[in-house]
């Protein structure tokens, strides 16, 4: 049966592979298809369509944007997004200002901690002059002075939800996420959403377009599987899924290693059927 990746990212944001990598690695591992879903950036997607025309992978044209309800973060993953448009990159470049401020309250609250870490030691990390800064590079650092062993050390102690460092500054809810993917011709899914603990989300964002969720994903419980396919059928959603491909620092793969979270080409069809419908749609409300 042949499978798809719909959740990687590359050095356009806070992954380590460039989005070629990413990939010809998809076709070592027998994928059908990858989704490049880099945070709040497009930057990506054109590396990638010209090495899957290469090796023969598909190539969805993704995003997933960075959003924060009710003090925590929720992504929204954008598939098929009109990549291209010049309105589409204004609204990004705002999302990635946030981004960088975030970065540099992190560092701060790090130093009060007692924990010397610079920016410049952060920037470092990025490999790609215009990719995007996120958390994985500042748990990289954090890494290379010992002061943890792996990323999921890094994000339980310091970077996440619960850790000592975290900080959240203001940037758009999950709606605007959805009526931005929704505005520039994507299709909305909701990322991961075990991680937020906050299930009458999925709901409210139906109401607005949202498509799907993702179902499977590698923080994912086998409960939280069962749980969310569920509620996508009830819902009529698609239920997608990915590796949340990060590449690999210090010898750690983050989230897990490419394809390690298979779905079937179906969900991709369905994807792509959606994305059909709308283009259609627009074309005659024009």
């Amino acid at each position: 049966m042949a499978t798809i990746d719909l959740h990687t990212h590359t050095t356009a944001s806070d992954g380590t592979n460039p989005p070629a990598e990413n990939v010809r690695l998809a076709r070592e591992k027998g994928l059908k298809a990858i989704a490049i879903t880099d945070h709040d950036t497009v930057g990506g997607i054109e590396e990638a369509l010209a090495a899957g025309r290469e090796c023969g992978v598909e190539v969805v044209p993704g995003i997933e944007i960075s959003t924060l309800r009710h003090g925590q973060d929720v992504h929204v993953l954008g598939y098929f997004i009109d990549y291209q448009q010049e309105g589409l990159h204004h609204e990004l470049h705002k999302l990635r200002d946030v981004r960088a401020k975030r970065n540099e309250m992190m560092v701060a609250r790090l130093n009060e901690l007692g924990i010397e870490i610079t920016m410049e030691e952060v920037r470092a990390k990025q490999t790609e002059p215009e990719g995007n800064i996120g958390r994985p590079h500042i748990a990289e650092v954090l890494m290379d002075k010992g002061i943890v062993d792996s990323m999921e050390e890094a994000f339980e102690k310091y970077l996440g939800r619960e850790g000592k460092a975290y900080v959240n500054p203001p940037r758009i809810s999950p709606e605007d996420a959805v009526r931005l993917i929704l505005r520039y011709g994507g299709i909305p899914v909701l990322a991961h959403p075990g991680l937020y603990d906050d299930d009458p989300l999925i709901e409210e964002l139906v109401a607005l377009g949202l498509k799907g969720i993702e179902v499977y994903h590698p923080d994912h419980t086998d409960r939280e599987i069962e749980k969310y396919s569920r509620i996508a059928a009830e819902l009529q959603l698609i239920a997608t899924g990915g590796s949340d491909f990060h590449g690999e620092r210090n010898g750690h793969i983050f989230h897990s290693d490419l394809g390690s979270q298979p779905v079937p080409a179906e969900v991709l069809e369905k994807l792509k059927q959606l994305k059909h419908m709308r283009d259609n749609r627009a074309k005659k409300e024009l």
